[in-house]
Order: structure tokens, then sequence, then C-alpha cells
């Protein structure tokens, strides 16, 4: 199994952030083929404090193949444009195997 993990940065409006996130961008992200399953983390803190990341989002799929396929699909890449819309300048994309 494999996952693309999403880690946001603190927003300057977090309310206005978590409405798109989870009414519009969550919904949107939710319709890409094979996905098995989006879990969504709010970073409540270091052990030594604060933090700078404000939402860690791990989407599961069973292959690498199938992210990228799933990227490049039209509900992928409705996706993608809406996270650079909202996001782009506060998130960090990266690839993962569950080991």
């Amino acid at each position: 199994m494999h996952k693309l993990i999403a880690i946001y940065r603190k927003p300057e409006n977090i309310e206005e952030f978590d409405q798109h996130y989870f009414n519009v961008h969550g919904p949107l992200a939710e319709k890409m083929p094979g996905l098995i399953k989006l879990e969504v983390n709010k970073v409540v803190g270091t052990p030594m404090g604060e933090s700078d990341l404000h939402l860690i989002a791990e989407m599961f799929f069973e292959s690498k193949e199938a992210i990228l396929q799933a990227l490049s699909s039209p509900e992928g890449k409705a996706a993608g444009k809406d996270l650079m819309g909202f996001a782009g300048k506060l998130v960090s994309m990266h690839f993962a195997e569950v080991l």
C-alpha cells in the first residue's frame, strides 16, 4: 500500500481554510479513482510546544502507480487545481510506502 501525503502549514485564516478544505477540497479529493481511504489529521503541537503545521492528509492507494493514475484523472486534476488555488503556498506533497 502507498500513500500520498499532503502537509499543510498554518494558514493566516484557519477558519476560512478549514471551511474550504472540508467543504470543497476534501470532497474533490475523495472522488479520485483508486482512493482507498482519506485520513485527515489536525496538528496540535510538538513535544517542544507550538507547531507551524495545521493539517496532515493521508490518501491511501494500492500502489504508487495507482496514485499517479488518480492524479492524472479528471478528478485528480480538479482536486489539484483547487489545491493550488487555496493552499499552493502552504502545502507540500509526498509519496510514502506503508511498511
